[in-house]
């Protein structure tokens, strides 16, 4: 039996795509752009097992396993995809001891579990089928034919999956039809250049808002279908809007110019999320607590006179709060007001000190007044339940090379 152990991360678009111009191939109708979170807190971590003596293709999620999970087809266009492009495996003295065809006929067993909450609109299946596509490459010793092809094979598991075979700033390109769709690829923004690594931009800080880590009513690919057939805004958005944006995003980025950074993230936010409500019926993602939150972010701009933090809402009722670090402390303690914190736990990852310092009264009353007459600070349970503070990271990262595993895992 041979093993690997592989973790991905997840990605958070600021160009968002919604819609499929391809469902067979499950590509999208506009190009996208994310930036990948660091793996610290928020990750997929993947095994997958394979030995002559398995019968069939097993799935498990989170420590339970998907009875028919391992037939589907987004699951059958990853395994069978890196597959295909599988290397004989030699030992250190060169020889041979898998051959190809090996690979193609073992069955596989994987493993798969999320540090985060799957299908709350956290980019859940992006990290968990870059994850899978990352761990079968390392398996496999699996070689492209031609740049950036392992994201071709990630994206029929999960479309935004392919963003996260990359750290940094990554962009997934819309492709054609008249490539048979292998134009359809991610790639890092700057590729060749350091504004492709995660470290470009080391200031910039996202801070994950969960407001609900249940299961959002209409699932991504259900509510993009609908969209697809009933949105006119979405074909314009698709076709008039977003190119022009996806070049001044990579600008922005590339300059780390956060005004810029922020308004066009905003605004995608909000044109996404009209999408949604121009679909028929329309599609609800946000709740009163993220209306809350972007009155919150818009006050607080405004009350500085520049844009310090950025709002976006994926397909879900969590926020994502871009900023810098300068400003963490501050709008850390901005969210715990309006938001209070319940539990030890409430704040998540990357260590911000809020006991040395208080909010400015001017700043505090600012933003109570931008509120609503009706606005009331919500229970606990009808609250932001925690937060999560992090920053652009690498992509996948291998935790078990691909080896031949001990007799006593075979067994286990």
């Amino acid at each position: 039996m041979y093993m690997a152990t592989v973790t991905a991360p997840t990605n958070i678009a600021v160009v968002k795509y919604w819609g499929k111009a391809s469902v067979k191939y499950n590509t999208p109708t506009n190009s996208s752009v994310s930036v990948t979170l660091d793996q610290s807190d928020l990750r997929a971590v993947t095994t997958i097992a394979t030995s002559p003596s398995f019968t069939q293709d097993r799935l498990w999620l989170n420590g339970e396993e998907e009875e028919g999970a391992a037939d589907s087809k987004r699951f059958r266009a990853c395994v069978d995809g890196v597959k295909a492009l599988a290397t004989d495996k030699k030992d250190k003295n060169g020889d041979v001891i898998v051959t190809v065809d090996d690979w193609k006929t073992w069955k596989v067993h994987v493993s798969s579990y999320n540090t985060f909450p799957t299908a709350a609109g956290l980019a859940s299946s992006a990290a968990g089928y870059a994850a899978l596509v990352a761990a079968l490459t390392e398996l496999y010793q699996a070689k492209e034919t031609f740049p950036h092809e392992l994201t071709t094979i990630a994206r029929q598991g999960s479309g935004s999956a392919c963003r996260s075979l990359y750290g940094g700033f990554v962009a997934w390109r819309q492709g054609t039809e008249a490539t048979g769709w292998k134009d359809s690829l991610a790639e890092p923004v700057g590729e060749g250049t350091l504004a492709a690594s995660e470290k470009h931009w080391p200031e910039l800080r996202a801070v994950i808002l969960v407001v609900s880590a249940q299961k959002k009513h209409t699932s991504s690919t259900a509510g993009m279908q609908t969209s697809v057939a009933t949105s006119p805004f979405l074909t314009y958005r698709s076709a008039q809007v977003v190119p022009q944006r996806m070049k001044e995003m990579e600008q922005a980025w590339i300059d780390k110019d956060f005004s810029k950074f922020a308004t066009l993230t905003m605004k995608d936010s909000n044109s996404f999320h009209s999408t949604c409500l121009d679909t028929f019926p329309p599609i609800f993602y946000l709740n009163d607590i993220s209306r809350d939150i972007i009155r919150l972010t818009t006050a607080y701009n405004e009350y500085y006179g520049e844009l310090r933090v950025a709002y976006t809402f994926d397909a879900g009722p969590n926020a994502v709060l871009y900023s810098t670090e300068p400003f963490l402390q501050e709008l850390v303690l901005l969210v715990s007001h309006f938001f209070p914190e319940h539990g030890e736990n409430y704040l998540r990852g990357i260590k911000v000190d809020t006991s040395t310092s208080t909010l400015d009264p001017a700043v505090l009353k600012h933003c109570v007044d931008a509120m609503p007459e009706s606005y009331e600070v919500k229970p606990p349970t009808e609250n932001v339940q925690y937060m999560y503070v992090t920053k652009a990271g690498p992509g996948p990262k291998v935790l078990l090379p691909s080896s031949l595993a001990s007799s006593v895992a075979a067994d286990a």
